[in-house]
């Protein structure tokens, strides 16, 4: 999903992940920290980075058997997204720490447009989508 180079998009791009995963029968708990994921790397694109052509940055997601891939792609910044392990008395810095408690696994690739950070998040299945798919809920 293509959304403006703007604060404004973080909660669009939160909404319709969170319905998207809902509606995929994903457990709460997995939807909260997909859509915190989602929030920390759009908040990161648009506090550090460039937009893509036409000012937007895109989002996009996909499910899985058992996890959810989140990525955010943006125009690229002068420096490559890390984690800073802030101080607990720090503003601000602990967002792709974030990204690193609540992942499996996350990285940076980037190509002729620009930069993308993405992250696979563990998504198990509701009681009710466990048991429509024949399998017992966690």
């Amino acid at each position: 999903m293509l959304l403006p180079y703007a604060p404004a998009s973080v909660a669009v791009a939160r909404q319709h992940l969170t319905a998207d995963l809902v509606k995929a029968g994903i457990l709460h708990t997995a939807v909260g920290d997909a859509v915190l994921v989602v929030s920390e790397l759009l908040s990161n694109a648009i506090r550090h980075a460039q937009p893509l052509p036409g000012a937007s940055l895109q989002v996009a997601w996909a499910v899985d058997d058992d996890s959810v891939e989140v990525a955010v792609s943006d125009g690229g910044s002068p420096t490559r997204p890390q984690p800073t392990h802030a101080s607990v008395s720090a503003l601000g810095g602990r967002g792709l720490d974030i990204v690193d408690y609540l992942s499996r696994r996350w990285g940076v690739r980037t190509d002729d447009t620009g930069l993308t950070v993405w992250a696979v998040l563990a998504a198990p299945a509701s009681r009710h989508r466990a048991e429509r798919v024949g399998f017992p809920a966690g």
